[in-house]
């Protein structure tokens, strides 16, 4: 091998090796065969496995598909990952093997929503998903709900009823949710049994349009569904996917055309990536899955039942679209993201089918500086990103900005709509002077400085680093 690639490969082994421990522990619940979609964001979440320690992959049921789970469409899928695992591990570590996976595979009770709650109701999959509460591990477990999720009801409900409360606040603690709005009635449940769950959601059921306003549909959303003005729609079509995944091996073969949005499941874990943008435990951070912020939510038309308690829900970001306007929603928190994760979709699939040197693979932005800063109002700040690599020798661009929402520090858009005027902001090394004009008492808290690196390979691939400037008086 070229001594490039030795070299590449080493630093990505390395790097895979570091963040072992660090992977997020997953347990996937999907109403899978309901409708495309939750095939297609298999499909991804198999791309990104090394990403995860991956304890569960459990078929359930939905309010679309009330009385049949399908395990078996789980298996194909896993069956074709495992024929392209070697492949992918060629490219970066750490990725599971087909046979482990097959063995995540379980399933819930083919009922829906509370009917499959209570005094008998366990499942292989229920009882699954405790065996992962108990693991001595002092990770949390995120649980991304493509469906109903009352496999995880079932099971905090069997917590509850046959241990002590110092127990069920143990296992509670552990749980991370992810739903993609409600999908049966043990969601509303979950969250007013278990207040103190971590739980994002924009709560609601389709029946009432709750789809429409909901940040996940912004992975793909168009002009009706969603109603997504300002993002680019071209990134979603099933041109698109033609071109770059569906014609691409036994994996790409698995993934089905849309009928209604791509993959309205995957930014349940597209914020489980380590990319250096997400950050898991603070939803109201902002990453490739969303943004959302912690309070409860108001009696909306869609909802099953008023909201009782504060939990992670709708937020929104002002973001310049390719429309060349800005948009202020809840979608945008998702959708200006886009063309980034897209791109590392792509080339993920190319690595299911090609060597390593025929491929791309992301850059490694490195801050020359802390990640976290403390300086006072009116304060020069330089950043530098002197030192990022990339493991195939491609050209890098930088781009550095104020992610205005991410933060505490209250100031608001100049007439441009930029909030931030950051000086060399396409260049290794850039400064900012934290405002003191268009700034609201007391003038403090943090603001959030992302940078994102970007390589001139095909496709384009993105990572970036995060700063967090603490303004003092």
């Amino acid at each position: 091998m070229k001594l490039r690639h030795c070299l590449a490969l080493f630093c990505v082994f390395a790097a895979c090796a570091a963040d072992a421990a660090e992977k997020p522990r997953v347990f996937v619940l999907t109403d899978i065969d309901n409708e495309p979609d939750d095939a297609m964001s298999m499909v991804r979440f198999l791309t990104y496995a090394n990403h995860f320690e991956i304890e569960g992959l459990v078929a359930t049921t939905s309010i679309h598909q009330r009385s049949h789970v399908a395990p078996q469409s789980i298996r194909r899928i896993v069956e074709a990952y495992g024929k392209v695992r070697d492949n992918l591990e060629r490219h970066e570590s750490g990725f599971p093997t087909g046979a482990h996976l097959l063995a995540c595979v379980s399933e819930g009770l083919p009922v829906y929503g509370m009917s499959g709650v209570g005094e008998g109701k366990d499942s292989p999959g229920s009882e699954r998903l405790i065996r992962s509460l108990d693991r001595d591990d002092p990770r949390p477990l995120w649980v991304p709900v493509w469906g109903g999720p009352n496999v995880l009801g079932q099971a905090l409900w069997k917590i509850r009823a046959t241990r002590s409360p110092e127990a069920l606040a143990k296992a509670v603690a552990r749980v991370r949710v992810y739903a993609i709005s409600d999908q049966d009635d043990s969601g509303p449940w979950l969250r007013q049994e278990f207040p103190g769950l971590f739980y994002i959601a924009s709560p609601g059921f389709s029946a009432g349009g709750a789809y429409h306003h909901a940040t996940w549909s912004g992975i793909s959303g168009d002009y009706f569904h969603a109603r997504c003005p300002g993002a680019d729609f071209t990134l979603v079509t099933n041109e698109w996917l033609d071109r770059n995944i569906r014609k691409k091996g036994p994996l790409g073969a698995e993934y089905p055309r849309w009928d209604y949005l791509m993959e309205g499941d995957t930014p349940s874990f597209l914020g489980l990536i380590a990319n250096g943008l997400n950050a898991p435990e603070h939803p109201d951070w902002g990453g490739w899955g969303g943004r959302y912020e912690s309070y409860t939510p108001r009696p909306q038309k869609w909802h099953l039942s008023p909201e009782t308690r504060p939990f992670w829900s709708d937020a929104s970001d002002e973001v310049l679209g390719a429309d060349g306007r800005w948009h202020d929603t809840n979608h945008a928190t998702i959708w200006r993201w886009r063309e980034a994760y897209q791109n590392d979709f792509a080339a993920r699939m190319d690595w299911t089918v090609k060597p390593y040197d025929e491929a791309n693979h992301p850059p490694v932005p490195r801050l020359a500086h802390a990640a976290e800063l403390t300086v006072r109002r009116g304060a020069r700040v330089d950043l530098s990103a002197e030192g990022s690599t990339d493991p195939d020798g491609d050209p890098l661009s930088y781009h550095w900005f104020f992610y205005l929402e991410a933060g505490t520090f209250p100031t608001s858009s100049a007439r441009s709509g930029q909030p931030l005027e950051i000086r060399g902001f396409d260049q290794p090394k850039a400064s900012f002077t934290v405002p003191t004009s268009r700034v609201m008492a007391p003038g403090t808290g943090t603001m959030h400085i992302i940078l994102a690196v970007t390589d001139q390979g095909s496709p384009r691939l993105t990572r970036y680093q995060r700063v967090i400037v603490t303004v003092v008086p």
